[in-house]
């Protein structure tokens, strides 16, 4: 598989992790994020801390997409909008449909052996204000966005299924869930007191090295497994409550059916075809870092 990799907002909370994590595992890594640090001793940190340097990009811009992709293998696209209301619903719509456009047209222009990109689990029906259909929620149960940013997200799933057949690229689009840094972990004992708290996503989470994890495993996984578009939903093994899965969903979502055994902290956003297919391994969990 490719060794030169591109990977957009690389400095945002899982484009360091991925960085790092690709750095590590022997990838010629070439980052770049709008973001990117001003010169001088802050730049200097930051490039030591990654290991390479950052090319500043506006991938809003179709030519400065194609320049930071250029002589790569394969991208991990990483860099949008990251969550509803952090601008107004047009400008993230607009924004995010730019820069996956003009990344997605550029990878099929250069000929990149693979894209894999930053869908989201708010595909799916997040927040979940109407109960989602069954649980645990898998890829099956899309699409269901319930904000512009999601409908972004949406709108780009259906764009990189053309471009996979147009180039005949594989375009692996990764459902994060709520991506989490060790720091936050302390937050979750303020979790515990209401399970109304984070129903919103079926109380989910991942933390930010599964997701490297999982963006390294679709990069190498078999191309006999990996034709066209396919998406996966990218979330840890267990919840954010200490509580039983099965009794969170029987109290707050009580006309949700459970199609199967969770076990007892199991997560109601199903991984089974991302561990099936892409081989993912959550190997993170907050009781490692908070007693529940």
């Amino acid at each position: 598989m490719a060794k030169r990799i591109c990977i957009t907002g690389a400095l945002g909370r899982a484009g360091l992790a991925v960085v790092g994590d690709l750095a590590e595992h022997g990838y010629d890594v070439a980052a770049t994020d709008v973001a990117a640090a001003p010169q001088g001793a802050k730049q200097d940190e930051i490039w030591n801390e990654l290991g390479v340097g950052v090319l500043r990009a506006d991938l809003t811009d179709y030519g400065q997409a194609v320049e930071a992709l250029a002589g790569c293998e394969a991208v991990v696209h990483l860099a949008n909008i990251p969550a509803p209301e952090i601008c107004t619903p047009v400008v993230t719509f607009n924004a995010n449909m730019a820069m996956n456009f003009n990344v997605f047209m550029a990878a099929a222009q250069l000929k990149l052996a693979r894209v894999v990109w930053a869908s989201s689990e708010t595909t799916l029906g997040l927040p979940f204000d109407t109960p989602p259909r069954y649980a645990p929620v898998d890829e099956d149960h899309y699409p269901v966005p319930t904000s512009t940013y999601a409908l972004s997200k949406v709108a780009s799933e259906a764009i990189a299924a053309q471009f996979a057949s147009w180039s005949g690229i594989p375009f692996v689009a990764l459902r994060f869930s709520n991506i989490m840094a060790h720091g936050d972990y302390e937050n979750f004992p303020g979790f515990q007191d209401d399970p109304h708290k984070r129903k919103w996503n079926l109380w989910g989470y991942i933390d930010q090295r599964d997701v490297a994890q999982s963006c390294r495993k679709a990069l190498e996984a078999d191309a006999g497994k990996i034709t066209g578009s396919p998406a996966f939903i990218i979330a840890a093994a267990d919840t954010v409550m200490a509580r039983p899965s099965a009794d969170l969903l029987a109290e707050v979502f009580p006309q949700v059916k459970l199609t199967r055994d969770v076990g007892e902290h199991g997560t109601l956003l199903a991984i089974d075809r991302a561990r099936e297919i892409l081989g993912f391994n959550p190997e993170h969990s907050w009781r490692d870092h908070v007693q529940p």
